[in-house]
């Protein structure tokens, strides 16, 4: 799977926890998930869910408090992905 694949599959999954008033179109990798986009906490831990079961990754709670903006996540995916 290449970078924009799992760019594009991660960018699915934001999109079903994104509040009415933010577009999909507006995700973008500098996007903060809570300053930003609006996704609340507990959405936070769904989306964080959700990356685990789509991914097939693990992700540990220091991974959970740096994925702060979609970049982070994909960083993360990434390294989980590599190490695998």
């Amino acid at each position: 799977m290449t970078k924009e694949q799992r760019y594009e599959k991660l960018k699915e999954i934001i999109k079903i926890y994104l509040p009415e008033d933010v577009l999909i179109k507006d995700v973008n990798l500098d996007s903060h998930f809570i300053n930003e986009l609006n996704i609340n906490s507990a959405n936070l831990v769904d989306i964080i869910l959700d990356v685990e079961d789509v991914f097939g990754i693990t992700l540990e709670n220091e991974d959970m408090d740096k994925m702060q903006t979609v970049q982070d996540a994909l960083m993360i995916i990434d390294k989980k992905l590599a190490a695998s």
